[in-house]
């Protein structure tokens, strides 16, 4: 279900926010952060490839990057900047290590090919429509918002608190981060999604 380059996005990513998010708590609670991010980014993952299976798709994780500075045709980098890298780091830096940044993966969703009654000797390929891509994108931001509501039921308040605020950066309207595709594929969608990740946003700050 995931291929080398998916793996290897997965597991740098989970040690950029795991440290990041760990960085001046100390070496005891870094294994269990590390661990408990790497959860949510499969959970989250795992919870979008189901739902693009049974929209006749598949999606392909990879860092999340930034190929454009603009909306004219000609303002575009001449080569995509890995935000998914280089953002964490940066707003770590900015914010003295006081806000650390979730959001480091994309995922790219590609029609599966489906052979067709060969009336002109072509293929079909299933569409994937922008309300499709939002619910792929709503599928991983859902799931990870149960898994933190689990979590504090079971009393692993760190966990939880992650799982919230990693929702909550995927839900920003932003490149190609979850939330834009769900904004502008589904805006009542996104609408109820970001209150419910508010207010469990909220919350998280009461989780010790």
């Amino acid at each position: 279900m995931l291929n080398l380059k998916e793996i290897s996005s997965i597991v740098i990513a989970t040690l950029i926010i795991g440290i990041t998010i760990n960085l001046f708590k100390g070496v005891e609670t870094l294994f269990y952060t590390i661990l408990a991010v790497f959860c949510v980014i499969i959970i989250n993952i795992l919870a979008k490839k189901i739902t693009s299976f049974y929209l006749d798709s598949e999606i392909e994780v990879g860092f999340w990057k930034v190929e454009r500075y603009g909306f004219k045709p000609s303002q575009y980098f001449k080569k995509a900047i890995h935000a998914g890298i280089i953002l964490p780091i940066l707003v770590l830096i900015i914010s003295m290590g006081t806000l650390p940044w979730y959001a480091s993966l994309q995922s790219e969703v590609k029609p599966l090919s489906h052979k067709a009654v060969r009336r002109s000797g072509l293929l079909s390929f299933t569409e994937i429509s922008e309300n499709d891509l939002s619910l792929i994108s709503a599928a991983g931001v859902a799931s990870v918002l149960i898994l933190s509501f689990f979590a504090y039921i079971v009393n692993l308040p760190l966990l939880s608190r992650i799982a919230i605020h990693f929702a909550f950066f995927n839900m920003l309207p932003i490149s190609s981060l979850d939330g834009a595709k769900l904004f502008f594929g589904n805006k009542p969608l996104w609408f109820v999604l970001g209150i419910i990740t508010l207010i469990a946003l909220f919350y998280s700050f009461f989780l010790v």
